[in-house]
């Protein structure tokens, strides 16, 4: 069965309409997306390395939420399905909101010390899980492993940390 997803305006307010995944999506209506930047006590940030059949890249968790979730709900399902984890009842802080013409987007960022090793994760979506240094992410943009959407994400990310004095 195909995922009913719900489409919100340019003002990231819900609308009344909803689409299928994979449909054409109408003029003036906006798909959501959620992302999360997962941290641990060691500064790194957890990413996760799409199946090749999904393009094969390094990016953070995040997705769709479904029909009728929040948002806020949608990141923790997302997390929950890729990975395996519940982060209901974490702090979740959001540092970013927006639409930019294709999607509507909510970025989140949560601490958490996971053992990546007890990971459950999405076998269909995800190839590996990894801890990264900021350090190795600068390499990554520099040598262009990670895509714009996930560039754009990191900048956004380490523009809230240092303004929350949070970076480990």
């Amino acid at each position: 069965m195909r995922e009913e997803r719900d489409l919100y305006n340019e003002k990231l307010e819900l609308t009344n309409k909803t689409y299928f995944k994979g449909d054409k999506i109408p003029i003036g209506y906006f798909p959501m997306v959620v992302m999360i930047a997962i941290q641990n006590s060691n500064g790194e940030f957890l990413m996760q390395k799409r199946v090749e059949s999904k393009g094969g890249d390094w990016g953070v968790t995040g997705g769709h939420p479904k029909h009728g979730e929040t948002p806020g709900q949608g990141i923790v399902t997302e997390v929950n399905e890729e990975l395996g984890i519940d982060i209901k009842g974490k702090e979740i802080i959001e540092f970013a909101r927006g639409c930019d013409g294709k999607d509507c987007y909510i970025m989140y960022y949560t601490k958490l010390d996971l053992d990546i090793d007890k990971l459950t994760i999405q076998l269909d979506e995800l190839s590996e899980v990894r801890w990264f240094s900021m350090e190795k992410l600068q390499q990554m943009v520099d040598t262009g492993e990670l895509n714009k959407d996930q560039v754009e994400f990191f900048n956004k990310c380490v523009k809230f940390l240092k303004n929350k004095k949070v970076m480990g």
